[in-house]
């Protein structure tokens, strides 16, 4: 990986307005060091999605860390994704003190499910989604915080990463797969 570039099997874009900034950077406290994926631009919400995957039932897996920023202090992970307008994402978001699950279709955000959870910018916390079927599974630092079924895209899609805003956002240990 090289520092200041995006690997080219990853497409960053973004959903709405801005701009995006994803690279590739070392951080000395990453949880795989030294090197992480920063999302440091400001647009609506950031999507980096990983060319390649398409899966239907699996799971998808990511370490994160957000700062401190004015307006967002968020990271997730995204699935089923048709393209950044249309995908299921997961998020955890500082500022309010909660984690959601969200499907955005034709580019429109709705949340069916979310749980009141604390987590503190500037700590690393991980963050895994498993999905079958219309049913997903939440799990925020080992502890599962949502049940919730939805069924607004039922066939195979791509999986990737997602924050909001302003959000500069860390993400390592990326991982993801098929049941």
């Amino acid at each position: 990986m090289r520092n200041g570039k995006l690997l080219p099997d990853w497409l960053g874009t973004q959903n709405g307005s801005g701009a995006v900034k994803w690279a590739v950077e070392n951080v000395d406290d990453a949880p795989s060091k030294p090197k992480v994926l920063k999302q440091s631009g400001v647009a609506t919400f950031p999507v980096c999605i990983k060319k390649g995957t398409n899966i239907k039932d699996g799971f998808v897996e990511v370490k994160f860390k957000r700062s401190r920023e004015k307006r967002d202090q968020a990271g997730g992970v995204i699935w089923r994704c048709k393209d950044k307008d249309n995908y299921y994402v997961a998020r955890a978001n500082a500022l309010e003190n909660n984690v959601t699950i969200y499907h955005t279709t034709n580019g429109q955000r709705v949340a069916f499910e979310s749980i009141k959870q604390t987590g503190k910018p500037g700590n690393w916390h991980s963050l895994r989604v498993d999905f079958e079927r219309d049913e997903f599974t939440v799990t925020f630092d080992g502890k599962k915080v949502i049940k919730a079924t939805d069924e607004s895209f039922k066939g195979p899609g791509k999986v990737g990463l997602w924050t909001k805003a302003d959000s500069l956002t860390l993400f390592d240990d990326f991982s993801y797969g098929e049941k």
